[in-house]
């Protein structure tokens, strides 16, 4: 485990699986109206520039831990537990409290007190710096970190704490994370889903990986509707192939990398004031790309290799950030006539079943991309033409469907206006036109993204490392 005594990094946050959040609702939201007070632990998420607490594991009171009247005050034998727990898991130490009022709720000077003075034997024990949270009655977190300085221990704001379940439900401080001007220029998109739940979309942070033909119209789509705050990772150029399919792209464009053109069409196409936009010209299955992909709220899988898919659904459940995922399957006949089509898109993460489990990937063709097989021609060649690894066809208004449908399941996750925030996995049949929805799926009960929930790189570490079909583009690039 990576010591930290400060994050050294320009944001914190804090993440919370809905079933554990659940029941820190259950305890902290007394009947009595009086505060309450609890102990967890968490794990760390280390972005590019972002740090994320992954709390994990809840160490409830028990009798004698604490006395509740009116405030609570926490008793030492308490805390002396929590760090012995957290150190025995190599954890960090999370101390989270109630407070009697609704939203986003400052400190005041006893929780200061309280915090700070716990601060210095967190980190001691654990090489972690405590995590506070608070929790306001209508279900709104804050949080901070406690850094150590050279004069003591000074807290650092979280710009969000996400709960991750069927819904993806915000938090933010709107210090860090500015509440957008409702503006003109997109009142009727606003309208749809009401000023709460548009300044809720709008402020999150989101990561489209893989910027072709899907990924694209997902940026246009996003960028329309008024999103602030967009991470590319893409490390592939635009060739002569695309420019049918990807959408902004003309001959002007070849040889430039793909992300760059996304991120020039999310600048024209922007409805939002101010866009800050991440281009990272890297696999998600490399360091850069997968460090950059945890400095995300949300996540977008529009690949169609194993070895991504696999690392998004890593992130999914691990590092508590929900992937879209979509893939378009084109069918032909041994005469190589057009026999069908359909594309299946699903959102995972906590609460939901995982792409392995989906079959949205096979995790054997996993080592053989991670081996560079599906770089190398020969091994291709040896391929029938009928192959999964050769099917690639595709046309721009599949990917269109696939992208507003994606986008959409995106936008019931945050909102819920359709009622239920979950849609299930959807597969559109082309040939019949109509969209199939299975809703009951579940993960295997020996899934091991499921067991990973919430745990970071600590107990299962990232799968990436070497992609071949990275290095291959940068040369093409002449990137070092």
């Amino acid at each position: 485990m990576e010591s930290f005594d400060k994050t050294d990094k320009d944001e914190v946050s804090v993440a919370v699986p809905a079933a554990l959040n659940q029941q820190l609702l259950q305890h902290l939201l007394r009947d009595d109206e009086q505060e309450d007070a609890t102990f967890a632990l968490y794990y760390p998420s280390v972005g590019e520039n972002r740090f994320t607490a992954l709390v994990y594991k809840l160490i409830l009171p028990e009798e004698g831990d604490r006395e509740v009247h009116g405030n609570v005050e926490i008793y030492p034998q308490y805390f002396k537990r929590a760090c012995r727990l957290a150190a025995q898991e190599k954890a960090g130490v999370v101390l989270l409290h109630s407070h009697l009022g609704p939203g986003w709720q400052n400190m005041s000077p006893d929780d200061i007190d309280t915090e700070e003075g716990y601060s210095p034997a967190a980190l001691t024990f654990t090489d972690l710096p405590l995590v506070g949270m608070t929790l306001g009655t209508d279900g709104t977190w804050s949080a901070r970190v406690w850094e150590r300085q050279a004069a003591g221990y000074e807290r650092k704001w979280a710009a969000t704490v996400r709960v991750v379940g069927q819904q993806l439900h915000m938090s933010y401080a709107d210090h860090l994370r500015p509440l957008p001007k409702l503006r003109n220029i997109y009142k009727r998109t606003a309208t749809v889903w009401g000023p709460d739940n548009h300044r809720s979309l709008t402020r999150l942070r989101v990561g489209i990986v893989g910027l072709g033909s899907v990924g694209s119209m997902v940026a246009e789509a996003l960028a329309r509707m008024g999103m602030e705050r967009f991470v590319l990772i893409d490390f592939d150029e635009v060739q002569e192939h695309n420019l049918d399919r990807l959408m902004g792209a003309t001959v002007h464009d070849l040889g430039q990398p793909k992300a760059e053109v996304a991120a020039r069409q999310i600048r024209h196409a922007a409805t939002a004031q101010q866009v800050e936009i991440a281009v990272v010209p890297h696999g998600i299955t490399e360091e850069a790309g997968y460090r950059a992909a945890l400095d995300c709220d949300v996540l977008f899988s529009c690949v169609d290799r194993p070895w991504p898919r696999h690392v998004l659904n890593h992130i999914a459940y691990n590092h508590l950030i929900p992937v879209v995922d979509g893939g378009i399957n084109v069918r032909f006949d041994e005469h190589k006539q057009f026999e069908g089509a359909e594309w299946q898109l699903q959102t995972v993460g906590p609460d939901r079943p995982c792409l392995q489990c989906l079959k949205a990937y096979d995790s054997a063709d996993v080592a053989t991309e991670q081996a560079g097989m599906l770089d190398d021609p020969s091994y291709l060649a040896g391929l029938p033409n009928t192959h999964r690894f050769k099917r690639n066809e595709n046309i721009f208004p599949f990917s269109m469907n696939l992208a507003s449908l994606e986008v959409l399941q995106f936008v019931e996750m945050v909102t819920g206006i359709a009622g239920n925030y979950y849609l299930g996995t959807q597969r559109y049949d082309y040939n019949h036109g109509f969209i199939r929805v299975h809703d009951n799926r579940t993960c295997l009960p020996d899934c091991e993204f499921t067991k990973g929930i919430a745990l970071g790189d600590s107990v299962y570490p990232a799968p990436i490392g070497f992609d071949h079909s990275a290095t291959d583009a940068r040369k093409r690039q002449h990137i070092s």
